[in-house]
């Protein structure tokens, strides 16, 4: 991968060595709770959609949408295929949702159906899948100037196979409106004989309006692009004005085929190594090294020029270059040395070790010209030594008294996942990775909207803290900003083994956890206390307190969505949207 490796910056000042814990806080959050017309169907997977990836990418749907052009306002797709839109103003007020847009097909016929998804894409525009493998471009208008008027679809096209849709961006050059779309498949792949059987095809569609003679522009797919990978992505975002892609996932992603052709990767250029048979052969015991180093036919004892100290060594023949010199691994006694030339082509030197056990990792310190001869002793004590690795005995250290290490008793806060997981910029015009990085034991946890005219952020855990993350692509040298930090969250996330979803506020004023069913947890940034509070153990006075609150829903179904505003707190279930007052202007 030609790829410039990159490193994720921490910014220190955004982070808080002295944090304690958080206090749970008793305090009443006013909940509101809104009744639905019609259910939210949750789309359950078939029984030919069995494999993990189904399950991320499907079985763990976020069913609510935040608008992040309009603060408080979400959305949703009911089990009518109507697409829904409430916009709170007055938490004791609240209308019923409305009714913007709805599907014209059945998308229940499908086989393979998935959930509808739905990405706002501008300030005037959406995109929308039925989850039979539509996708459907439409026009919003201002959707949050108080004026209702429904969604006017301009682009629809039926990919034919169900998919998921991630993130669109819209943007306007040269006269020319442009939106980029990003669609996830979990498609079967025939020529996969192992794991699964399945592949994850992520496609990047641009669709544009082109004028027309006399009639009104209309909009056409300019390009489409496939990237393939063996794991559902972590986050999956287009970059302004369609420049690149980022894409987080545990194992990588590469482009296969751009407008249906193919993608002609070169050919890695090999290294242009001179291969030259080596001038020398050794080997060693733990007492001494045997040199045999290749000679002119016919040389006498005469034209061999030898020189041999404790620590530098010359071997050649009059009037070549010498065949070995420089300063030697290791000391030797020249007094116990001594060479001799045999069958008048080669030469034997014996050089004795001055520290008797101690191996040599090289002849003369930087030559290169030779090649180390392992003796059949050394193979077989090595072979003895590793034999424990292989060994079917799970509990590989010699020390019998000790028990194995047990990994069913580690806790779940120290569990990372595996070392391929990474961070990929690609660049849009080659199709090639620019830069890459290594997220290794940074476990990540959500992606949340913070500006709707930048990339989405992705939460990723360092250590016990969660630590937030703005792309930056027109920012090379700072891809990736460290812009906001929740204490501990790391650490307390994972013990909540029934989490489903995590977010946070634009403002990242609190992050908030919920589970499969009922509950949800805040977790407040520390804030200055009104009363004067001291640490008993250390005897100081403690100026700011981080607070946790529990919230409990009256509803025993299972949570289908979770948004987070600066001021609400927005929990979907089937039959009712919760509103959570969270914070006050």
């Amino acid at each position: 991968m030609a790829a410039s490796n990159y490193s994720l910056k921490v910014n220190r000042e955004l982070l808080d060595p002295n944090f304690e814990s958080y206090r749970l806080s008793l305090d009443s959050i006013p909940t509101y709770n809104v009744e639905l017309d019609a259910a939210v169907e949750e789309v359950k997977l078939k029984d030919t959609q069995y494999t993990l990836e189904h399950m991320r990418a499907f079985g763990m749907y976020n069913y609510l949408h935040l608008d992040p052009w309009y603060e408080d306002s979400v959305l949703f797709v009911d089990c009518k295929g109507r697409v829904l839109s409430l916009t709170v103003t007055l938490d004791t007020a609240l209308g019923k949702p409305r009714e913007v847009y709805s599907l014209t097909s059945d998308p229940s016929q499908c086989e393979g159906r998935v959930c509808a998804s739905l990405s706002l894409t501008s300030a005037t525009w959406a995109a929308l899948s039925d989850g039979a493998g539509t996708l459907t471009l439409l026009r919003t208008g201002k959707r949050g100037d108080g004026t209702f008027m429904k969604w006017e679809p301009l682009f629809s096209e039926d990919t034919g196979e169900p998919f998921s849709l991630l993130h669109s961006t819209s943007h306007v050059q040269e006269g020319v409106h442009s939106m980029e779309v990003l669609l996830l498949r979990i498609q079967k792949e025939p020529q996969e004989t192992k794991g699964s059987g399945f592949c994850v095809a992520l496609e990047w569609i641009t669709v544009a309006n082109s004028a027309g003679q006399g009639q009104e522009k209309k909009y056409e797919v300019k390009k489409r692009r496939v990237l393939n990978g063996k794991t559902v992505p972590h986050y999956a975002a287009v970059e302004p004005k369609g420049k690149g892609l980022m894409v987080a996932s545990e194992k990588p992603f590469a482009f296969t085929h751009v407008d249906g052709l193919p993608v002609q990767l070169p050919d890695p250029e090999p290294m242009e190594v001179e291969k030259t048979d080596p001038i020398y052969f050794w080997q060693q015991t733990a007492e001494d090294v045997t040199v045999f180093v290749r000679m002119p036919e016919g040389v006498t004892k005469e034209e061999v020029q030898f020189s041999l100290t404790a620590d530098q060594i010359m071997l050649g023949v009059q009037g070549f270059p010498p065949l070995l010199e420089g300063q030697l691994f290791a000391p030797a006694d020249p007094e116990a040395s001594a060479w001799i030339i045999k069958e008048d082509k080669s030469l034997e030197l014996t050089l004795q070790k001055r520290e008797e056990g101690p191996m040599w990792s090289e002849l003369v310190m930087g030559d290169k010209r030779g090649e180390y001869v392992m003796s059949d002793e050394q193979a077989a004590l090595i072979h003895e030594r590793l034999t424990f690795l292989t060994s079917e005995d799970m509990n590989g250290n010699p020390d019998k008294d000790k028990p194995p290490c047990n990994s069913q008793e580690l806790e779940d806060c120290d569990g990372f996942p595996e070392d391929g997981s990474s961070l990929t910029h690609f660049d849009g015009e080659s199709l090639k990775p620019s830069q890459v990085v290594n997220l290794g034991s940074h476990q990540y946890l959500f992606t949340v909207d913070v500006n709707p005219s930048e990339m989405p952020c992705l939460c990723l855990r360092h250590d016990v803290d969660a630590l937030l993350w703005q792309p930056r692509p027109q920012q090379p040298g700072n891809m990736w900003e460290h812009i906001a930090t929740f204490n501990a969250l790391g650490y307390v996330q994972a013990s909540k083994r029934d989490k489903k979803f995590a977010t946070c506020p634009p403002n990242f004023s609190y992050a908030s956890l919920c589970e499969c069913l009922r509950r949800a947890f805040i977790y407040r940034q520390p804030s200055p206390v009104e009363t004067v509070l001291f640490n008993r153990k250390q005897g100081r006075q403690v100026g700011q307190v981080a607070k946790q609150q529990v919230a409990s829903l009256d509803s025993d179904k299972p949570i289908l969505g979770f948004r987070a505003t600066n001021e609400r707190l927005y929990i979907l279930t089937s039959s009712n949207l919760f509103i959570l007052k969270v914070n006050n202007n």
